[in-house]
């Protein structure tokens, strides 16, 4: 998830709503098996998957600023290219800058009325007051990733036996972390992490560039600032206290995301260390999100919280009860302008779909793992 600030106010984006996001779905490709603009050969990928972020700026893709405001500066460093197949190299080359499909995609939302809860907060990640424009995206490492996790699946299953390992599904196939194939996947997964960190760098230089062309006037002149990047799906070392006793572990954080509070002020850029790490909490297309801070409490959960809404309803049962066409037309109405790349996929991601944010945001709060900030409505999105 990244989330980009602007100083433009909502009053001078609407009248030009759908001119920016057809913009942006021309710019920033989406759907299943779509390419990239950026085009490079083997030899840089292997950049990407070693660099993540800075790679796309030390390109002119991005301010050295942006590497600041993302999770581990934007690059896992256990990254071995050595350990990534082939044919996942070959899927991920043409895939830089992409959205992709499901339930990613490219947000226009805009700050509530009435809705900063925590002004020192806000103010610390550039959010001023209502009707405040910014940009939400949510995508990863395309089939890139895709195909590193189908490649050590495979080798998982055939290894389990020796390590004495049994499981009831096929798909929770793993390894000892410090076995040979363990070591070998988390080199491997940290190459994926580090391309998606790129990719969303290139896709917010392409967002900067629309928003630029159809408001006539530089990225720097409508402070367009990435406000935070924040990895979903993941597995990292961080050090946590276990017992009162500080320990170096490997924190699963799948269907979660990271939510450091202010004691880790060593981790989090300058003008955050007061406040704590920017959380991203997406909710639905229709219904809108939260920008959140993270709490010292949050250690209770191995610096842990939610990474969405999370979905009531399948994908399959979406399309079967929900008309794509129809939902369109009734969000427009409602002034919320999508583009998607099919029907069917707007129709998977129908806020009904979802949980309902704001009970997701209470019980977030009611553990005291993280704590409100400003509350988000949508009012254009790029659907892959």
């Amino acid at each position: 998830m990244r989330l980009i600030r602007t100083n433009l106010h909502v009053d001078e984006v609407m009248p030009k709503i759908k001119e920016l996001v057809d913009a942006l779905y021309m710019k920033v490709p989406a759907g299943v098996g779509c390419k990239g603009f950026v085009q490079i050969e083997k030899e840089e990928f292997n950049e990407v998957m070693l660099k993540g972020a800075q790679w796309a700026v030390d390109k002119g893709m991005g301010w050295p600023s942006d590497v600041e405001n993302i999770e581990s500066n934007g690059r896992i460093p256990q990254a071995d290219i050595t350990k990534v197949s082939e044919k996942a190299i070959k899927r991920g080359l043409n895939q830089i800058g992409t959205l992709g499909s499901g339930n990613h995609y490219l947000e226009i939302q805009v700050v509530r009325d009435g809705n900063i809860f925590d002004e020192e907060a806000a103010k610390a990640f550039g959010i001023t007051g209502p009707g405040q424009v910014v940009i939400m995206v949510h995508c990863g490492s395309r089939g890139f990733g895709h195909q590193i996790g189908t490649d050590y699946l495979k080798l998982f299953l055939d290894v389990m036996p020796k390590y004495g390992i049994e499981i009831v599904d096929r798909e929770l196939a793993c390894a000892p972390f410090n076995s040979p194939e363990g070591q070998d996947y988390y080199k491997a997964m940290a190459c994926a992490a580090n391309m998606a960190f790129a990719n969303r760098q290139v896709i917010t230089h392409r967002i900067r560039e629309v928003f630029s062309r159809i408001f006539n006037k530089t990225a720097e002149e409508m402070d367009m600032k990435l406000v935070y990047d924040v990895a979903h799906n993941i597995a990292k070392l961080e050090k946590h206290k276990v017992d009162g006793v500080e320990k170096e572990l490997l924190v699963h954080r799948k269907g979660a995301t990271r939510a450091f509070g202010p004691s880790r002020h060593a981790e989090l850029p300058e003008a955050y260390k007061k406040v704590g790490q920017p959380i991203i909490l997406g909710g639905s297309m229709e219904t809108g999100s939260y920008l959140l801070v993270g709490t010292d409490g949050a250690d209770e959960t191995f610096a842990s919280t939610a990474h969405g809404a999370g979905r009531t309803m399948s994908r399959a049962a979406a399309k079967r009860q929900i008309d794509g066409a129809e939902l369109q037309k009734d969000m427009e109405k409602r002034g919320i302008y999508v583009h998607g790349t099919s029907m069917k996929g707007l129709a998977e991601e129908a806020g009904k779909a979802y949980k309902d944010i704001e009970t997701v945001v209470d019980s977030l709060e009611a553990a005291g793992i993280t704590r409100r900030v400003v509350a988000l409505k949508p009012i254009g999105n790029v659907k892959g």
